[in-house]
């Protein structure tokens, strides 16, 4: 307890009951000097105390000991004196020993003050009640009783606050760890939306810009007559598409389910053809899947298809998927010259990249090899299905 408001109840009462003792006990003159030693004690402690209560748990702690010794060496002084004059003022050590404690600013200082006090009060008491053998052996158990327990008292009690500070630290301690996990939550969440947000202009607007792109290429080869007009529909889709790759590089929905994913990959499919001339097949045969596994699925696909419009050099290409009990596996392949030494591993773009980051957010796995007929180039993609064990 550190509230000086309090201690000054508890100094006020100590003080006025220990003052009726004194005048129900003596109607001699002595009582007068327990009385002045009494206010001494009170006048000290308004003066002095209450701005050094709780001092040692202050923050910053106060740099010297100097002030709170000064007030334990008076407080001990005035009781030992008032002690010599009128022994039953030695009952104000019921309050001078809690002072003693709260104003010191370490344990050891407490303790010393403690013995100090026992030792200058005891012969303060011995010397008032001059009962000679007895009222010195009297004073001594008075003396040692009052100092055994206020030092199990005042160590039980430091005890128990710095125990409760250790654990306000270790609370302390704990919320900053949490507010920090928590921020790195929210910067990984970030990073991933990012970093999904990339993947999904990637895989639409970039391809789409490229698709306008080539199809300008080819309308001016094919319409000289419109050379003017052709070359601004390409010079913007290419600042399109640098802008688009530019986000890709710094950032990462879903497309509604308008229909089933068979005929999506077919349209895919179609367009496909049509602007490069290579011939895509397109067979998927699969049950109802987790949305997320068929965005991946078209994801892929439309990567794949990327790569075989600007490496493949193929004349045709097949698209397809089928399914098990416990995963689904979609085979992009082509008839064109092959990887040719290119390692998957090596490239240092979004592409493959970006859809191998995309497959393993569903637990699947992909590969990139030469075609097992000897020409072209396959890309798989197996992904794991959960069955839904919910009855």
């Amino acid at each position: 307890m550190t509230n000086p408001k309090w201690w000054d109840i508890a100094v006020t009462a100590t003080l006025l009951i220990v003052g009726t003792t004194v005048a129900i006990a003596d109607d001699g003159p002595d009582r007068w000097a327990a009385w002045i030693a009494l206010a001494l004690i009170g006048v000290l402690y308004a003066a002095f105390g209450r701005r050094l209560i709780g001092a040692g748990d202050r923050e910053p702690p106060p740099t010297s000991m100097a002030p709170s010794i000064a007030l334990q060496v008076g407080l001990i002084l005035i009781l030992a004196v008032g002690a010599a004059f009128q022994p039953n003022i030695v009952t104000a050590q019921v309050i001078v020993y809690p002072l003693l404690w709260v104003v010191s600013l370490t344990r050891k200082q407490a303790v010393l003050a403690n013995i100090g006090a026992s030792v200058t009060i005891t012969v303060g008491f011995i010397i008032g009640i001059d009962e000679g053998a007895a009222g010195i052996l009297q004073g001594l158990f008075i003396g040692g009783l009052s100092l055994g327990f206020s030092l199990a008292l005042g160590l039980w009690i430091t005890n128990i606050a710095e125990y409760g500070e250790e654990r306000q630290r270790l609370l302390d301690d704990l919320q900053a760890a949490q507010g920090e996990l928590a921020a790195l939550s929210r910067d990984a969440g970030a990073t991933a939306e990012r970093e999904r947000i990339a993947r999904e202009i990637h895989d639409t607007i970039a391809q789409s810009l490229t698709s306008v792109v080539m199809l300008a290429q080819r309308a001016r080869l094919e319409q000289p007559t419109a050379d003017s007009t052709l070359e601004m529909i390409e010079s913007t889709a290419r600042e399109a598409l640098s802008e688009a790759r530019s986000l890709v590089a710094a950032n990462a929905g879903l497309p509604q389910r308008d229909a089933s994913l068979a005929d999506t990959l077919a349209r895919l499919g179609e367009r496909f053809t049509r602007e490069t001339g290579v011939t895509v097949t397109t067979e998927a045969s699969p049950t109802e899947l987790p949305r997320d596994v068929e965005v991946v699925l078209l994801r892929c696909v439309q990567e794949g298809l990327a790569n075989v419009r600007k490496h493949a050099n193929a004349r045709a290409a097949s698209v397809t998927i089928t399914q098990s009990d416990t995963s689904v596996r979609l085979r992009v392949a082509d008839n064109g010259r092959g990887l040719g030494g290119f390692q998957p591993g090596d490239e240092h773009g979004f592409g493959l990249s970006g859809m191998r980051d995309r497959v393993g957010l569903v637990g699947g796995s992909l590969t990139v090899a030469d075609a097992t007929s000897g020409s072209g180039t396959e890309l798989t993609v197996d992904i794991p299905l959960v069955k839904d064990t919910a009855s």
